[in-house]
């Protein structure tokens, strides 16, 4: 069936019971094309604008349906502390709805701002984004929720790492992808400098977890909306840190260090950090998330995940100087 039907058909459906549960008149429909296989559309009613979420039934299969109910009453936590995120809707007592259809859904507040590119964040919106995360960390972090027995990423071993690159590395050899062969050889080498030892790896807590450009909006030098929560889990807060520096400071495989010292700056107004701290989150973020992106499918021209694979690449060329590097030497 043609994918623009099967939209309209999950669009009809949704908006039907978004009318049942909430009793708004809708003045306007306008999709929102981004993000994978989720389908959002921001709704202008009688009753103010939302973004309407509905969840692939495929990629849901990736994820625990209490799970995300709980991280919705999370988001709502946080917003009634006045943090900048979206509020989002229940009905008879559920956050996470379903249509008349079986479709799974959410009904969220529309927040304004901008997004800003990869790499193209001002040294104010670092600042102001190091504050936002610390705080976000603090919350998320004060008790409400229980601490879990581990994280939700397991550090393998070194030994284990490495076996799991000299497999790949075959793999590569027997298919002649010489382009691969040598970004895992990088990985190789890397993954041998590294002491799992030297990492904070006893500091864990709840996170975001997906905490990259993509998911902040902006108004002017402030965040004002911290989006997608859905992958939130007890994990390494050090991981968020991490990951939306690389995001927000590498820009021409270069990265911005003044961009990732205003971040830290802004974030130790919420919390305190050793002088190591920003180091170790970028080694821990790179030996969790190489093996996501250096694969046999590297080949990807465009997009986020081409944009992952290089500040990878950028990682593991830059494992044994980091700490010289954001040292200024």
């Amino acid at each position: 069936m043609n994918t623009n039907i099967v939209e309209e058909k999950i669009l009809t459906d949704l908006l039907e019971a978004c009318k049942q549960a909430f009793h708004f008149r809708i003045l306007d429909i306008t999709p929102v094309k981004r993000g994978w296989l989720n389908l959002k559309w921001i709704i202008t009613t009688d009753s103010g604008k939302f973004l309407l979420k509905q969840y692939n039934q495929d990629r849901l299969k990736k994820y625990n349906e209490e799970e995300l109910s709980n991280v919705f009453a999370q988001q709502n936590r946080l917003h009634q502390e006045g943090f900048p995120c979206p509020k989002v809707y229940s009905y008879n007592d559920q956050l996470f709805l379903k249509s008349e259809q079986g479709e799974r859904f959410i009904l969220m507040d529309f927040c304004e701002g901008s997004l800003v590119m990869p790499g193209k964040i001002s040294l104010e919106q670092m600042y102001h984004l190091g504050t936002v995360t610390g705080r976000m960390h603090r919350l998320l972090n004060d008790g409400t929720l229980k601490k879990k027995s581990s994280p939700e990423f397991i550090v393998p071993s070194t030994e284990d790492r490495l076996s799991y690159w000299k497999k790949l590395s075959d793999v590569a050899r027997e298919n002649y992808n010489t382009s691969l062969l040598y970004e895992i050889k990088k990985q190789y080498e890397a993954t041998q400098f590294i002491d799992l030892q030297d990492l904070d790896l006893h500091t864990t807590g709840w996170a975001h977890r997906d905490f990259w450009v993509d998911n902040l909006l902006f108004t002017n030098d402030h965040v004002s909306a911290v989006l997608d929560f859905d992958r939130m889990k007890y994990d390494y807060p050090q991981l968020d840190v991490a990951r939306v520096i690389m995001s927000g400071a590498l820009h021409n495989h270069e990265l911005d260090t003044s961009l990732a010292f205003s971040f830290l700056e802004g974030y130790r107004t919420q919390q305190n950090v050793s002088d190591m701290y920003l180091t170790n989150a970028l080694l821990l973020l790179w030996y969790m998330e190489s093996t996501w992106w250096i694969h046999p499918k590297i080949e990807f021209k465009s997009g986020p995940p081409k944009r992952f694979v290089d500040e990878m690449k950028w990682l593991a060329e830059n494992v044994s100087r980091l700490q010289d590097l954001l040292n200024g030497k």
